[in-house]
């Protein structure tokens, strides 16, 4: 499927991005012999970019699959072409490359045997783990591929320095200090270092 885009005045109310989302994606409607409809269990939509939800399968109004719906979204409430808010939507099973979902989303998929589905699964909770890594203040770390910076520095190794929730790397071999965006998306590990205690005499 596509883009539908549309005015702020076509969202039927909704005042965000993710409240029409999740109105699309909860619904139920006649079929012979009963009802069918899906029902939204759990969303997000992250930075009004990305929208994650588990969609609960209705049949004649008992649950039954959860699988993931995930939306690219474009949300510009301030456009002069009336394509203020728009969306594409996907399921699990066509293996989205948008793959953050949130963990408390992916807690409530049911089983799967589908491979592409699986494999998002996958990839969303290995970005759950990176990002749950831990920076301390003087850690070493080393990065899966080397870094040329502005001032022409090429490097993969630095000491972290950590002032509250800033954070800033410096090169072992000097005193030049960087900023590395998106550092916990990246691949890295700790480098093991000896640490050196105080002696205290009495």
């Amino acid at each position: 499927m596509g883009w539908l885009t549309m005015s702020r005045r076509s969202m039927r109310g909704h005042a965000t991005a993710k409240a029409y989302l999740d109105d699309q994606f909860t619904y139920s409607r006649p079929v012979e012999g009963g009802t069918e409809g899906l029902k939204v269990l759990a969303s997000s939509c992250q930075q009004n970019r990305t929208y994650y939800a588990a969609v609960q399968v209705l049949k004649n109004g008992v649950g039954t699959e959860v699988f993931a719906v995930v939306c690219k979204v474009l949300w510009n409430p301030r456009s002069k072409t009336g394509e203020q808010f728009g969306y594409k939507d996907m399921t699990e099973n066509m293996g989205p490359c948008e793959d953050n979902c949130p963990r408390a989303i992916l807690d409530l998929l049911t089983p799967t045997d589908h491979e592409h589905a699986l494999d998002w699964r996958k990839r969303c909770a290995e970005n759950l783990k990176r990002r749950a890594r831990k920076l301390e203040n003087g850690d070493r770390i080393k990065l899966g591929a080397a870094i040329t910076f502005t001032d022409g520095h090429v490097g993969d190794e630095f000491f972290v320095e950590k002032r509250g929730r800033r954070l800033s790397f410096r090169a072992p071999d000097g005193y030049s200090r960087y900023r590395i965006t998106r550092v916990m998306d990246m691949p890295w590990e700790i480098v093991p270092t000896t640490k050196v205690h105080k002696t205290i005499f009495a």
